[in-house]
């Protein structure tokens, strides 16, 4: 019987040794994490049962906001911990619902809200979600795109012209993951993410996981579109290769650049890995994320996603010869500056 956990945090004395000598002097004062799922169970379609494996059976079969900041003051006891957060992005979500729990937490200061959207939802839908609860923007999803394969789905199939428009017009942020098996090197993403940010300027577009490139060819020489529309940004969840992440810190522009994590899916314990152009999560738990390879025979003692991402950062860094003041950018200013004046707009 797997363990679950709700409210245990999963932290080691091998993980504290982590902190304590690697991360402590390195972490700025605040941190802002742009990309954190959050829901409880009013946010599930009635009779939703995620599987074995899923992911958040190690919290329950939920993710509070409760539960992030146990997490959080577990990870990073010295720093004073901001959000931006979302649903789970599935059918198995009630999108009005999850768009309610993230206005109830959410108070702009600490924690930003989003809310979770479907190509099928008209703008009229989209704005009442972010209005009446006091959001930023919204979060579109490949999964919602039901009617093709999902190597087939556009970023302007995940994007109706309706929904960037009444974003366009408020200066909304959009948390967009990319679709296709290429990611960033696709050339109909290259081709639609840069149209995208020309045809909605207001827009505040921030490409989640460095556009899916996880691995560093997939990131060579397909950051500079973007690159030119000061609209677009990149936030850095669930990437830990530190040459991926050196590349974005040297070929995009840093104001641009935020820190996510991808919590609670960070907070289980694996390390993304290149293998031959390809990336894979080597996984300490038995849980199926995406490319998983699981050690079953215990070969290797992992911490956390969110430590190696941090580990990757502090390398990629000081490679790249980020300065202690754009380290503080990259953790809190460059976002928060982004989503609180997109707050005073509009609230």
């Amino acid at each position: 019987m797997r363990k679950i956990n709700i409210m245990n945090i999963d932290y080691t004395d091998a993980d504290k040794q982590i902190y304590e000598q690697e991360l402590r002097g390195f972490l700025p004062e605040k941190i802002l994490d742009v990309h954190i799922h959050i829901f409880d169970e009013s946010c599930k379609v009635p009779g939703t049962e995620f599987s074995s494996q899923n992911v958040y059976q190690k919290f329950g079969g939920v993710f509070s906001y409760e539960q992030c900041l146990e997490w959080a003051a577990s990870l990073m006891p010295e720093q004073q911990f901001h959000l931006n957060c979302f649903g789970q992005p599935s059918f198995e979500s009630d999108l009005e619902a999850s768009a309610d729990y993230s206005g109830k937490i959410a108070d702009n200061q600490r924690c930003f809200g989003m809310a979770l959207v479907s190509p099928y939802d008209s703008a009229e839908a989209v704005i009442s979600r972010v209005e009446r609860n006091r959001l930023i923007g919204y979060k579109p999803y490949l999964n919602f795109v039901d009617w093709k394969e999902p190597c087939d789905v556009t970023i302007h199939d995940m994007l109706p012209a309706a929904q960037m428009e009444a974003a366009d017009e408020r200066g909304l942020a959009v948390m967009l993951h990319i679709p296709r098996s290429g990611r960033l090197a696709d050339p109909d993403n290259q081709a639609q993410m840069v149209e995208l940010c020309q045809r909605y300027p207001r827009a505040q577009i921030i490409f989640a996981h460095i556009g899916r490139a996880y691995y560093l060819s997939n990131v060579i020489g397909f950051l500079d579109g973007i690159a030119a529309c000061p609209n677009a940004y990149v936030d850095t969840a669930m990437v830990n290769h530190e040459g991926v992440l050196e590349y974005a810190f040297k070929n995009f522009p840093r104001e641009r650049i935020v820190f996510g994590s991808d919590a609670p899916i960070a907070f289980l314990r694996g390390k993304s890995v290149e293998i031959n152009n390809q990336y894979a999560y080597l996984m300490g738990e038995d849980y199926a994320i995406g490319s998983t390879i699981f050690d079953a025979n215990q070969a290797v003692t992992f911490t956390s996603f969110y430590y190696e991402q941090l580990r990757g950062i502090k390398l990629a860094a000081e490679r790249a010869g980020l300065n202690q003041s754009e380290v503080e950018n990259l953790f809190f200013n460059n976002a928060y500056e982004l989503l609180s004046s997109i707050a005073e707009k509009n609230f």
